[in-house]
């Protein structure tokens, strides 16, 4: 972040704005509704401001800007268009270290203005810190259009009877759940309606009616295989619902900042020879917060049901009668040979394709390599870096062509990805020599000679 996100409360404390022309009008409307006391500085007057004044009381001194017309201020505009006298405010407001906003002039900012969306109480800030206003102004319609105009409403009926709903429901996880429940149902639609004595009613009926609940619920969430704009709504809704996160060393980071920002957030990542944490510690934990209430998201790359062992996860959870639900996500297959222009089957190079688990147990692949080299299919190695060599090596011992075209993408769909495309013969001497890293993806087959052509995924490597 180029800037820390914060709301002030500004009311009834001095606020100074330098310059009174039409600019300087824009910066005084927000001052006033967030009940500023207002004191501007300047030699002219717009006649705009001159009214503004002299319905809201604001002082106005006619006069050359003065370093000292900054003492007890908590926040300084300069809105001039002056360049020298906009670099003075800034200059002195700085060594005091009172907040200042120059506009149009990010570099001598401490602070900027957002555009707004004003639910009263609900505030949205917008900000492309200076980069692209327009665009913030595009985005800020959009949010208008969406955002109901009784919105500010509901948060007001939440504020009446948020010290019922704390003294009924105790655990602050069962009131979060709670207003989830209240914020999905009937009652906004009342609200929005302007039915205001229906909707306090159907609340008030909710808080009666509802029985704490002691047990959670674990959500089993495929992540996909890096690029947040890949996960499902149903994914993305769940990430913002849930209390308690456990997540795998392949969730992306991107993806990661969309679950809810209040989460606790539980690192139980493996890798090839490494478990911190095992599976069995994982699958208890799962139990263990489920049954405190916690709603416990269980994040995973890829999808959790192809090798993501969901498939034991969710047998522990049944056996303990804990609630589940399982949500696809994109596997590293599909995602990554698709960035990559890789299709995995075609009519004229492959009728099939096969799923495999490429890392070695005891530096041992135990595989049907025979099968594996059947013509006409595409073969994907999941987890097969460290085996890539030996992967190579018995395919073309049980039979395959050392010239069959095969390829390893590292980082797949996500702005760092790579994609090597060699043959079975040199792809590890390619993949070694470039240093790739984990996560990686391994094809082998004769669609692999399509990328070239059918590669559409500009990453900031190519």
């Amino acid at each position: 972040m180029d800037f820390l996100p914060l709301f002030h409360n500004i009311k009834n404390r001095r606020c100074v704005v330098v310059g009174a022309g039409s600019i300087a009008l824009r910066k005084i409307r927000p001052l006033i509704d967030a009940g500023a006391i207002i004191d501007i500085v300047a030699p002219d007057i717009d006649r705009r401001i001159e009214d503004l004044a002299k319905k809201h009381s604001i002082r106005i001194f006619i006069k050359p800007f003065e370093n000292n017309d900054l003492e007890d201020a908590c926040l300084v505009i300069s809105a001039t268009n002056k360049k020298k006298i906009n670099i003075q405010v800034s200059s002195h407001a700085k060594i005091l270290n009172i907040p200042v906003n120059v506009v149009d002039q990010p570099e001598l900012c401490t602070v900027i203005f957002p555009s707004i969306v004003d639910r009263k109480p609900i505030l949205v800030a917008i900000s492309s810190g200076g980069a692209a206003p327009v665009l913030v102004r595009m985005l800020r319609t959009k949010l208008e259009s969406i955002i109901p105009s009784g919105f500010g409403r509901l948060a007001e009926l939440a504020r009446k009877f948020r010290p019922l709903v704390k003294k009924r429901i105790i655990n602050s996880n069962g009131r979060k759940a709670f207003w989830e429940e209240v914020f999905s149902s009937e009652i906004p639609e009342l609200v929005y309606a302007e039915k205001n004595l229906a909707a306090e009613a159907e609340l008030q009926k909710k808080i009666e009616d509802d029985i704490p609940k002691n047990l959670g619920e674990v959500y089993l969430v495929g992540g996909g295989p890096g690029d947040p704009d890949l996960l499902t709504f149903r994914a993305l809704r769940l990430m913002q619902k849930a209390d308690i996160v456990l997540y795998d060393r392949l969730v992306s980071k991107e993806v990661l900042a969309l679950v809810r920002r209040d989460a606790e957030l539980v690192f139980v990542g493996k890798t090839a020879g490494d478990h911190p944490v095992t599976q069995e510690n994982i699958n208890k934990k799962l139990v263990e917060y489920a049954k405190t209430g916690n709603r416990v998201l269980r994040l995973k790359g890829g999808d959790p049901f192809i090798f993501g062992r969901g498939g034991e996860e969710i047998e522990h959870l049944r056996d303990y009668g804990i609630p589940f639900q399982v949500v696809p996500g994109i596997t590293a297959a599909s995602g990554c040979a698709s960035y990559a222009g890789i299709p995995l089957t075609h009519r004229d190079y492959a009728q099939s394709v096969r799923f495999i688990a490429g890392h070695q147990k005891n530096n041992y692949l135990d595989l049907n390599w025979l099968e594996l080299t059947a013509p006409n299919q595409t073969l994907v190695f999941y987890m097969g870096l460290n085996g890539l060599e030996i992967i190579c090596e018995k395919l073309i011992l049980f039979g395959m062509n050392p010239e069959t075209p095969a390829a390893l993408i590292e980082k797949g769909t996500t702005r760092n990805q790579k994609t090597y495309v060699s043959d079975l013969k040199g792809l590890p001497i390619m993949v070694r020599a470039a240093g790739a890293k984990a996560p990686t993806l391994i094809i082998v087959g004769s669609v692999v000679l399509l990328q070239d052509k059918l590669s559409w995924f500009k990453s900031k490597n190519n």
